[in-house]
């Protein structure tokens, strides 16, 4: 079987094909979970940890969970050089809720 690079693949589609994969890829990267985000980050938990003064075990813990305070998550994503903002999505349109950006970290 040969391999062939992606970019080689990605060329020979057709231009419609094209803009649907990126797309994808842009949905893709754009929604992601804790650990995902910070390996595309190019980050490991031990740095991430080091960062915070934190324990590792505490960061891998902290990836699982699907609950957690809004600081201790911009804590996370500030960590990764990040900014966190939370927008509430509505069939109208999209409110940016700007009261837990007065929140201290």
């Amino acid at each position: 079987m040969k391999t062939h690079k992606w970019s080689e693949l990605r060329d020979k589609m057709p231009p419609e094909t094209r803009a649907e994969v990126d797309e994808q890829i842009q949905k893709t990267i754009a929604e992601m979970p804790l650990n995902e985000l910070r390996n595309a980050r190019g980050l490991s938990q031990k740095m991430l940890a080091e960062a915070l003064h934190i324990q590792q075990p505490a960061i891998a813990k902290m990836e699982k969970r699907t609950d957690m305070y809004i600081s201790t998550l911009r804590s996370h994503i500030e960590a990764m050089g990040g900014e966190l903002e939370i927008t509430a999505r509505f069939p109208d349109g999209a409110v940016k809720i700007t009261n837990f950006s007065l929140i201290e970290s």
